[in-house]
């Protein structure tokens, strides 16, 4: 049975489940703020329930490959609608600030620092 790990929580679930339904069946959300109303109720086109996931899931749907693909979401930083995803294993997910979940923590680079004489 996979566990879904949610803001410090381990939410056990049925493989196969879908990501939105496990999360409000334990009390939790995956919206922020007015968006617990003011949503799509699972359909995958407002895309308020935006969460990052590491683990194994179900590839994109069409509807959410639309949606993510258009501000203020960029389908290239790798978020899910949870609404449209299946787990299929265990998951870490996280819900980012802002009304569709959008304000990502800035990606540290990798590469050498420079001074600002550019030496």
């Amino acid at each position: 049975m996979p566990t879904v790990h949610f803001r410090g929580r381990e939410i056990e679930c049925n493989r196969g489940a879908v990501l939105r339904d496990v999360l409000r069946e334990a009390g939790e959300s995956p919206y922020n703020g007015s968006a617990s109303w003011a949503n799509c109720r699972g359909v995958g086109c407002c895309g308020t329930c935006a969460v990052s996931v590491e683990g194994p899931v179900t590839h994109r749907t069409k509807m959410e490959g639309w949606r993510l693909n258009f501000p203020p979401h960029d389908g290239k930083l790798g978020v899910r609608l949870s609404c449209q995803t299946l787990v299929l294993g265990d998951l870490w997910v996280e819900k980012y600030p802002g009304f569709w979940g959008q304000e990502m923590p800035e990606v540290e680079c990798d590469g050498p620092d420079e001074t600002e004489d550019g030496e």
